[in-house]
């Protein structure tokens, strides 16, 4: 069965944010500021891309949609750090509607709308485990009767972690969280047009029959100053503790992100806490 994730990188969408502005000018303005996209390719390169690389099943499509306003260094940037990785496709995009651009992409990538396909979304500053894209398989499989029976079956994997990544390391604080749009999939049955991103993600079991699984840690849930769903006043705050040894040796096994290429990679930054 075909695997498809959907990544937004920076998109300038109209609708799909949480940080509302008054024109696309301002909100291309606010995604392409010099200080938030060197966080978000760090975060990018720190967080995201090591468990996608390192999946023990390396059959899937990574869809990354960039606007077509992209400033060329950055996406050269984008390419750079996705080029050993053939899963990864970059699709640029005028803004348009949120939903709309996103299924249709989701859509576009599907090999044959006459089979059925499993698909997830992704955020850019997120991680998952590095058997997720296995797991996501089996639990399609061992749920064959529920979607023979259905048009559409949500797989939520909701326990992992909440991290933010700095030049000494990570923080992280323990998390379970149900339908929080990361390690969040869906299997389509064929010629079935509707999308995960045609659905809010903490909205999903509201549309269709959905199966948790909290067994395992599956998820790494990027933490840093932009983003999206911190920047309003009602915001849940974390106690996250910077991982020892033990902690560092679980996050490389489990979501293959390893301290010492965090800290490369945020060198030169002032540490956040102790």
């Amino acid at each position: 069965m075909q695997v498809i994730g959907l990544c937004r990188f920076s998109y300038p969408a109209l609708g799909g944010f949480q940080v509302e502005h008054q024109t696309i000018d301002a909100r291309i303005a606010y995604l392409y500021a010099p200080e938030r996209m060197e966080e978000r390719f760090r975060q990018f390169e720190a967080i995201t891309l090591p468990g996608l690389k390192a999946q023990t099943d390396g059959d899937f499509t990574f869809v990354i949609v960039v606007g077509d306003q992209l400033p060329r260094p950055h996406l050269d940037r984008l390419r750079d750090l996705v080029a050993d990785m053939p899963q990864a496709r970059i699709v640029a995009q005028p803004p348009r509607n949120h939903r709309e651009v996103m299924a249709e992409l989701i859509n576009d990538t599907r090999e044959d709308l006459g089979k059925p396909c499993l698909q997830f979304r992704h955020d850019d500053d997120d991680g998952v485990a590095v058997t997720f894209v296995q797991r996501l398989r089996e639990a399609a499989e061992d749920c064959a009767a529920l979607l023979r029976n259905h048009r559409l079956v949500g797989f939520d994997f909701n326990r992992g972690y909440i991290a933010r990544p700095d030049s000494r390391g990570l923080l992280a604080e323990e998390n379970v969280t149900p339908y929080w749009g990361v390690a969040l999939a869906m299997a389509v049955k064929p010629w079935a047009r509707h999308t995960i991103m045609n659905f809010g993600h903490n909205r999903l079991n509201r549309f269709m029959p959905t199966v948790t699984f909290t067994h395992e840690d599956m998820f790494v849930r990027g933490h840093n100053d932009h983003n999206d769903s911190r920047q309003g006043r009602k915001v849940t705050k974390v106690n996250m503790k910077r991982l020892d040894a033990t902690g560092e040796a679980l996050f490389r096994e489990t979501f293959a992100i390893s301290g010492d290429r965090v800290r490369e990679i945020f060198a030169g930054q002032p540490p956040l806490a102790p």
